[in-house]
């Protein structure tokens, strides 16, 4: 058994029509990540939104150069891309734990139309202003002491089970 590296691993390549959004997201690293797990389940496109967006040396250290390859823009205000996106059709998904949210397990994500999600900071998380924007408000379910994880982890974690559900 050989380990296959990025010159010998055969992957289909596939873009889902899938928005990330994220709003006030500002360490660098994250940011980085983002990019890395964008590319890696063929994200349309990635909105970084907030006054302080660090795209520097320390993003793209952890990005390894997918911030060349994934479509990407800047904005400052997250509200006015969220209303553009719901008139261009898109379903807007938050990502986050509320009293009213869905658990991850329990959702079904459209394949007819294209899907925003939103994540928020690392600290606050999406803003309740945002929440009643989305269509759908999506948690994980945790097992342990914590009640949140990493917002890189836990858009791994989305993203996973809705390219899962599209193919």
């Amino acid at each position: 058994m050989a380990q296959l590296n990025h010159y010998n691993t055969h992957f289909n390549k596939k873009t889902f029509p899938i928005t990330l959004v994220c709003d006030n997201v500002a360490n660098a690293p994250n940011i980085g990540s983002l990019f890395r797990i964008a590319d890696a389940f063929g994200v349309e496109k990635l909105i970084l939104c907030g006054s302080y967006i660090p795209l520097g040396r320390k993003m793209t250290k952890t990005s390894r150069a997918t911030e060349k390859v994934v479509p990407f823009e800047v904005k400052e205000n997250t509200d006015e891309v969220i209303t553009r996106l719901k008139s261009e059709g898109y379903q807007i998904i938050a990502l986050e734990i509320t009293d009213t949210s869905i658990s991850l397990r329990e959702a079904t994500f459209s394949t007819s139309q294209p899907i925003a999600i939103l994540i928020g900071d690392e600290n606050f998380g999406v803003s309740e202003t945002l929440l009643k924007q989305s269509d759908m408000v999506i948690h994980i379910d945790m097992f342990g002491q914590n009640s949140s994880m990493n917002v890189v982890q836990a858009t791994n974690i989305i993203l996973y089970e809705i390219t899962k559900q599209s193919l």
